[in-house]
């Protein structure tokens, strides 16, 4: 979320950034400031009536100790008018809060000056692409594969649940989970503390992330409890931190965590969703750093560096893109996405996000760091996928099949305990 002291500053450029993601903030940024200009006639009013009120109940003090105890009426029938006004007055500052609060919550994250300008992914910058080279001969797509292997159920999974819940059977379950022990350990030993944390949270851990309101409906919610199924692992790792004021020396903070992630909408019909397109439930890593505001943009490229080391170590063909303003998150000021090619579908598939969201979650997360002044400020929070799983054994199956089965890359081995699958 934006601080309002930031926009009240910085009011034309950032409805001129704002427009890079095709948002136009003109009105809401014009509303908010006249909402603040009450709230600030508001406050000088409250804070006048609380000096008001002090100085009587001194004035009070004085007369009873001087024995002028009948001169204390009026002033007790004034200063009960005034307490009553100040209760109005506290009242009306937290309504003009709430209002400009709703507004802010709206307004997206500032673009950083390196997001290019575009509407969607067709407008994203490429800033890396491996050189492809396969079988054109060897081009099932996995969800054929699977069958043909028996390692992956979709059918059962629709059974048991519904579409985008798939059963992962035999040699297909050990790989997911060779998957997820590879990612944790290359993460582990790159310096990110690992976690196990909730896979459901509540309102205020949804909001403080951004996921609410701007992602309600792609959210499972549990209504009896007010909980939400977690979209991503971002969401409880961030939280740790939640209200934590935290050392300056102790930054950067890193933490990296496996679990399943549900997302109710499953976007578009079609290929697109076919297989391990797009699931309502997958399995992902994830990091998260909590970053002085100094480094952010430098750990921004460490992380992104990591993850094209996971990548390459599976040996399989990627990209790199920098999303443009109208394909980037709601909460991230810039991001880099990760893509596999799919040779039986000749196309893309993303497995990685990796964001710099600066101050925009911290802000409503009030997780701050003090130096050694002691002053205290809002840190920057990252976050990358390391990785989403469903698409890269996807591009596992597709890039390493042959005519006597899947070849799984050499880094899995030691964790599958098989080299192929047949």
């Amino acid at each position: 979320m934006l601080k309002t002291s930031y926009l009240l500053s910085n009011k034309d450029e950032v409805i001129i950034l704002l427009s890079k993601r095709g948002f136009d903030a003109n009105n809401m940024v014009n509303e908010i400031i006249a909402l603040d200009k009450k709230r600030k006639s508001i406050q000088v009013q409250y804070e006048e009536t609380l000096a008001e009120i002090n100085s009587i109940s001194k004035t009070i003090g004085e007369l009873f100790q001087s024995g002028e105890v009948s001169k204390t009426k009026p002033l007790k029938d004034k200063s009960s008018d005034l307490k009553k006004l100040s209760k109005d007055l506290a009242s009306g500052l937290e309504d003009y809060k709430a209002k400009i609060n709703s507004y802010l919550l709206q307004i997206p994250n500032i673009p950083h000056k390196d997001v290019p300008a575009g509407n969607d992914e067709i407008d994203n910058k490429i800033i890396y692409e491996s050189k492809l080279d396969f079988d054109k001969n060897l081009t099932e797509p996995h969800w054929d594969l699977a069958k043909k292997y028996d390692i992956i159920d979709f059918e059962l999974g629709t059974k048991i649940t519904g579409s985008g819940f798939p059963v992962y059977k035999g040699m297909g379950a050990k790989l997911q989970r060779a998957l997820i022990s590879f990612f944790l350990d290359y993460n582990t030993d790159a310096g990110y503390e690992e976690v196990q944390i909730p896979h459901l949270v509540n309102e205020n851990s949804a909001y403080g992330t951004g996921q609410l309101p701007d992602k309600e409906g792609q959210m499972y919610v549990v209504s009896s409890e007010n909980l939400y199924l977690i979209p991503t692992a971002e969401v409880p790792i961030t939280n740790i931190f939640r209200d934590v004021i935290i050392s300056e020396s102790d930054l950067p903070i890193m933490r990296t965590g496996y679990s399943p992630c549900f997302r109710r909408e499953a976007g578009s019909y079609g290929s697109d969703v076919r297989g391990l397109n797009r699931l309502h439930q997958f399995d992902k890593v994830e990091i998260v750093k909590i970053e002085h505001p100094k480094e952010s943009y430098h750990s921004l490229q460490k992380m992104k560096n990591h993850i094209e080391g996971i990548i390459k170590k599976l040996d399989l063909p990627y990209r790199i893109v920098t999303l443009c303003g109208g394909d980037l998150g709601f909460t991230s000021a810039l991001t880099y996405d990760f893509e596999i090619f799919s040779p039986a579908q000749e196309k893309w598939l993303e497995v990685s996000s990796v964001s710099n969201f600066e101050t925009f979650q911290s802000n409503r997360l009030k997780i701050r760091y003090r130096d050694n002044k002691g002053n205290i400020d809002l840190v920057h929070t990252l976050n990358g996928s390391a990785l989403a799983l469903p698409r890269v054994l996807a591009a596992i199956l597709e890039n390493n099949q042959s005519h006597d089965g899947i070849n799984v890359p050499k880094v899995l081995q030691k964790y599958t305990g098989f080299s192929i699958i047949k």
